[in-house]
């Protein structure tokens, strides 16, 4: 067991959920396009909002997203309002709404031969980027790469895909890896 402060800042925790999440996932290099799809949606669904409470809420966000498969979750527009109705789920219309429009986005990007997770790894040229990052101030909140990602994804028919979302969905993805120098998880 590892001891919590040699976590990053804000792993460390009681909830357990959080605790799990960053010692299993962010991080951590992700390079199946469904996972991709499902991390984008849970970032997208916490801005605004803790983590914790995006966590909490994973498992009902699984069974409203079929799992997050994204070629079902391209169909779902006429389930809208069911979907703002699942208490068990952040139900803002704008973020549920983004998850739809990103499903077929992806969908959009392999009917047309390109594949999600390259597509996002080609702006890394395939190898995570590894920040130094020796206190918790010092993780920006975007950098000029997700500014550039955002652009793209927007020009690709995503939604609520700005720069800070991107930035986080990196990290989580482990496009970018900004576990703090002393943290376990940190690869250098």
């Amino acid at each position: 067991m590892l001891i919590s402060s040699t976590r990053c800042h804000w792993a460390q925790s009681t909830n357990q959920q959080l605790v799990t999440y960053h010692d299993q996932e962010w991080g951590h290099p992700e390079f199946n396009s469904y996972r991709l799809f499902e991390l984008l949606s849970l970032e997208l669904m916490q801005a605004g909002l803790s983590w914790a409470t995006v966590l909490k809420k994973r498992t009902a966000f699984e069974a409203a997203f079929q799992n997050f498969d994204y070629h079902q979750v391209a169909t779902m527009e006429p389930e809208l309002p069911k979907l703002l109705q699942n208490a068990a789920i952040i139900r803002n219309q704008r973020k549920l709404t983004a998850v739809i429009k990103n499903a077929q986005a992806i969908v959009k990007l392999e009917t047309a031969g390109t594949n999600f997770s390259d597509f996002l790894w080609d702006f890394v040229h395939h190898e995570p980027i590894i920040h130094d990052v020796p206190t918790p101030s010092a993780v920006p909140k975007t950098i000029p790469l997700t500014d550039h990602v955002s652009h793209e994804l927007k020009h690709q028919g995503f939604q609520f895909t700005g720069p800070v979302v991107c930035y986080s969905f990196f990290q989580a993805a482990g496009l970018i890896n900004d576990h703090e120098n002393q943290c376990p998880f940190k690869e250098h």
